[in-house]
């Protein structure tokens, strides 16, 4: 399986991306994109851009996969085209969107907790100093060879968050679900010294400065702003 998921990478360069015509006829009366995903933060991110969309879970628990040799690039490449493949199935004549996220500290992957005391170790690793988020995308349609992947990156600078507050975050179950145990978003309104250098929307899970440029590229709708 390892040396599967490696080669996923390296299989997914295509040629560059055209939409075949049917599938720009069909967009028309269809969602713009389908998300090979149920994460609400997702689908929060390409509702603010005025993306229409429609979602289904891709039946993929990478928590089974192992990532072997492969760059941390590569590795949140290769999940986001197993999500995006696995979900073709579910539509029609429209991209099917996969993603994956995950932070990097000195080199080393994290990835969601696994439970509240991995969810403490996390953010003890994470606090007074930096670490980088990488977000992979993939955009593939059905019945066609085209795909789209990419990878975006944010670094993001955390102060001290102090004993108090990391036990009450934990007490409160927030960090589930959430690469390196946090969302950028929350955790700014929450008042922690957290900051972010690059896109934060992918920390947030989808890089929508890079992704809604290659979908008004496909002819789609996008509000720029995210407004």
């Amino acid at each position: 399986m390892v040396r599967s998921v490696a080669n996923i990478f390296r299989r997914a360069a295509g040629p560059p991306l055209r939409l075949p015509q049917a599938m720009t006829e069909a967009a028309s009366k269809s969602p713009r994109v389908h998300l090979a995903s149920q994460s609400a933060r997702r689908r929060e991110l390409l509702s603010r851009f005025g993306i229409e969309h429609e979602a289904s879970h891709p039946g993929i628990d990478d928590g089974l996969l192992a990532r072997g040799s492969v760059s941390p690039e590569q590795w949140v490449a290769s999940l986001a085209y197993l999500k995006a493949a696995a979900g073709v199935g579910a539509a029609v004549h429209v991209p099917v969107l996969g993603a994956d996220t995950v932070c990097v500290k000195n080199g080393t992957i994290i990835g969601q907790p696994v439970d509240a005391a991995d969810a403490h170790r996390i953010l003890l690793l994470l606090e007074n100093g930096s670490h980088e988020v990488l977000t992979g995308v993939a955009l593939v349609w059905p019945g066609s060879s085209r795909r789209d992947i990419f990878v975006d990156r944010a670094t993001v600078h955390v102060g001290a968050i102090g004993t108090e507050r990391i036990e009450a975050y934990i007490a409160s179950g927030d960090w589930k679900g959430k690469a390196g145990a946090y969302n950028l978003s929350e955790r700014m309104a929450a008042g922690w010294p957290v900051r972010c250098d690059g896109d934060p929307s992918t920390v947030m899970g989808l890089p929508m400065e890079a992704l809604s440029k290659r979908l008004a590229g496909l002819g789609a709708k996008v509000s720029q702003s995210g407004g």
